[in-house]
């Protein structure tokens, strides 16, 4: 009798366990705050994707007449040509990214490997003021400072107006700056300290392991902070408009006034009525926004997984 007693004290304690963490609050509120996340992206993503399709199902707009470069919404013939913003916004990053990565690499460089203590305890805490600085002082400086510099001393150039998809791309290579860097730092401090130092005791320079063992190391790191860059370049809209022209055209010189998918939303929002056509085209353009975000989330996935096998 005993050991069946003991044995049945020995199941009270093992059964009261499960059913405390069964019943354990705070684990039911962290589920249901994460399941309330996923819930609303999921919800967004779809009324967006809805829509964004509406140009199509309700105004009946054919899926072509996007795809052209002529934007006349108000004036007859009627035309929804989206490919010059769609242009644009690739533009404008791409000469971003090849503006902004190679300062960032090196900066993030600096940090990590060269710089000692007392400039990394400096520069750390002023990019972080960087990343704060409003996008809006952003374009305000680029128009009182940038575009009137280089409309005179460049003028020659071609840059006549001083709006222009260079001005564009120069703002915005400074403002994603700070994110590259602090994203490709962080990949560098990642590395494994013994890569380093076997290869330093091997006879390499400190020039050689970082070329040779750190960047390729950090290849996937580097490659996502280059990606999630392009990402926040191509979704900023305010410092973007005030600088590059706004101008319905395709890009086909840098001293030209463009604009972008973020621009022309921007513009046009406010002087739209919900279910017109000229209102679901911008829904539209930010559907083609979503697809360029998720496609850049994705390559982020693929690249981080390509180098965890590495």
């Amino acid at each position: 009798m005993a050991v069946v007693g003991e044995a049945a004290g020995l199941a009270g304690l093992h059964v009261r366990p499960a059913l405390r963490d069964r019943l354990d609050l705070p684990r039911r509120v962290v589920f249901l705050a994460a399941a309330s996340m996923v819930a609303i992206v999921f919800v967004l993503l779809g009324f967006i994707a809805w829509q964004g399709v509406q140009l199509f199902v309700q105004n009946g707009y054919p899926i072509g007449s996007v795809i052209s470069t002529t934007w006349s919404p108000q004036d007859a013939p009627i035309s929804f040509g989206v490919l010059p913003f769609v242009a644009g916004t690739i533009g404008v990053t791409g000469v971003a990214v090849l503006i902004s990565a190679p300062l960032s690499i090196g900066l993030a460089l600096f940090l990590s490997e060269v710089a000692p203590r007392w400039a990394r305890a400096v520069v750390q805490p002023a990019l972080e003021i960087f990343v704060g600085i409003p996008s809006v002082v952003w374009g305000w400086l680029g128009l009182t400072i940038l575009v009137p510099f280089l409309r005179t001393n460049l003028n020659g150039l071609g840059f006549t107006l001083g709006f222009s998809w260079f001005a564009g791309s120069l703002v915005l290579s400074i403002m994603i700056l700070p994110t590259i860097t602090t994203i490709t730092y962080d990949a560098f401090r990642a590395v494994p300290q013994d890569l380093r130092t076997g290869s330093l005791a091997l006879g390499t320079t400190r020039w050689q392991t970082i070329r040779h063992i750190l960047l390729p190391a950090a290849r996937a790191g580097t490659l996502t902070a280059i990606v999630l860059g392009l990402t926040r370049a191509a979704g900023e809209a305010l410092a973007v408009q005030m600088v590059i022209g706004n101008r319905p055209t395709m890009p086909t010189s840098l001293t030209q006034p463009m604009t972008t998918l973020t621009s022309q939303i921007t513009l046009d929002m406010g002087n739209t009525v919900f279910g017109a056509p000229d209102n679901n085209v911008l829904w539209t353009m930010g559907l083609i926004l979503l697809a360029i975000s998720m496609i850049a989330v994705l390559l982020i996935r693929k690249l981080n997984r390509s180098g965890g096998r590495r």
